[in-house]
């Protein structure tokens, strides 16, 4: 369900829409850009509560762009820009299927989905759950993508903070034996080489990984992470029951087609081509 959402939410990072709408809210390059719109539903917060849950990011990455964008612009101006480029990329990427059965439905099942999940120990989730829900079925659809994947995401925090793995540890092991290229994840997240070899090391020291990549006991680990991921966003899918669920999947499937064009592959995200799935 995830790589089903999460494509969904994700145009607003990667539609061409993204960089003019942003840049006439006042902000200054692509990566004040993400931050900013990703974090604005907390309102004007300082860079180390980015840090704290964007979690990945290389914290000087998060300080190039944080607080300077609340000085060039406002969390709300930031708001409207952002609901303006998933408006704009979506109409483009669904063309008349905008309109259609499977748009509503998913808005229907997703929000439901999303409503029943609770807020406690989620902190970007709940920031983005207190914002008013758009009207229109693709942004009704784009909001709860939204909060589904922070829900995820704050779950996935707590497994990895639980787990003693910290941002750049987390790249390496799943770049590690997988197809997401360390030189990517690097240049995205703003480690260096000299900070992912130090990485390396403190996995090495735990037995987590060895020369030829991932040992027994790392590969556990990454399971286990991402098993436990899993589990801790379940809750807003139980809400809608196997037969929701799958007429959800159905839906979203049809949509990807057409929103996983704006997608590159591979990505920092580690989503596959809907075709893969």
């Amino acid at each position: 369900m995830w790589q089903l959402v999460e494509p969904v939410h994700a145009v607003v990072y990667f539609a061409p829409e993204a960089r003019a709408a942003y840049t006439d809210a006042g902000l200054k390059g692509g990566w004040m850009g993400y931050f900013a719109s990703r974090a604005a539903a907390m309102g004007p917060v300082p860079p180390e509560m980015v840090i704290a849950t964007f979690y990945n990011f290389h914290p000087k990455m998060v300080r190039r762009a944080i607080p300077d964008a609340w000085s060039f612009s406002t969390p709300e101006k930031v708001l409207r820009a952002r609901l303006q480029v998933a408006d704009l990329a979506l109409r483009r990427l669904l063309g008349g299927e905008v309109e259609t059965d499977h748009v509503s439905g998913a808005a229907r099942l997703a929000r439901r989905a999303a409503e029943t999940a609770e807020p406690v120990g989620r902190a970007l989730f709940a920031a983005h759950a207190a914002l008013p829900w758009p009207d229109a079925p693709h942004l009704e659809l784009w909001h709860a993508a939204t909060l589904l994947r922070e829900f995820r995401g704050d779950g996935h925090v707590a497994v990895l903070v639980a787990n003693e793995i910290d941002g750049c540890e987390a790249h390496v092991l799943i770049t590690t034996d997988y197809v997401m290229p360390a030189e990517m994840q690097r240049a995205n997240r703003g480690w260096s080489e000299e900070e992912w070899a130090a990485a390396e090391d403190r996995l090495l020291a735990r037995g987590l990984i060895n020369a030829s990549g991932l040992t027994d006991a790392g590969r556990r680990l990454r399971l286990a992470i991402e098993d436990a991921t899993d589990r801790l966003a379940l809750a807003p899918y139980r809400e809608l029951g196997a037969a929701g669920c799958a007429e959800l999947e159905r839906h979203l499937l049809e949509i990807n087609r057409a929103v996983g064009a704006t997608i590159p592959y591979p990505n920092p995200m580690g989503l596959t081509p809907v075709a893969d799935l």
